[in-house]
């Protein structure tokens, strides 16, 4: 299982209200191309969003669909990208008024494919979520903050460590 965390400078409210909206997938979410569409009942258990994933323009459409939620708490979302991919995908989110823990898990959905692949694919998970994660407190920081001093963040690695970090705003390209 690849876990990552990191600590944000906003409420719960304001960093869950990122988690479960999916138009904001692609802005934050590494390997996210485009929300083609998102069911109606959307973030109820059993519903879906329906997506383009994949690395530059190599993508393919694909859904996502919420397994379990707990508002204001955790999101469990089954992801794919197919033929290849099928994992789980947890957010934990805890804290005040002014700070948030988000942590992330994600883990193949099928075990004994998972314990096949797992040497291979979790330090690549891993990257890709702590990226992930980064431009996570962007998002929340643009959505949810006055303009002024971007939030810090703490990142906690899988391996117990610890990194420092204070996010910017995203830089023209």
């Amino acid at each position: 299982m690849a876990y990552n965390c990191v600590e944000i400078d906003a409420p719960p409210a304001a960093v869950f209200a990122v988690l479960v909206d999916p138009r904001t997938y692609p802005r934050w979410l590494i390997g996210a191309h485009e929300i083609r569409s998102i069911d109606a009942d959307w973030p109820q258990p059993g519903s879906h969003f329906h997506h383009r994933v994949g690395v530059g323009p190599f993508t393919i459409p694909d859904s996502s669909k919420v397994l379990e939620l707990t508002p204001g708490e955790r999101l469990r979302l089954a992801v794919r990208a197919r033929p290849l991919i099928s994992a789980v995908a947890t957010f934990t989110i805890i804290g005040d008024e002014r700070h948030t823990l988000v942590t992330l898990e994600e883990e193949p959905a099928q075990r004994l494919v998972g314990n096949l692949v797992r040497p291979v694919m979790d330090p690549i998970t891993h990257v890709r979520n702590q990226r992930s994660l980064r431009k996570l407190v962007e998002v929340v920081r643009s959505r949810a903050l006055p303009a002024g001093p971007g939030p810090s963040a703490r990142l906690e690695h899988g391996d117990g460590g610890v990194e420092a970090r204070h996010a910017h705003p995203a830089r023209p390209r």
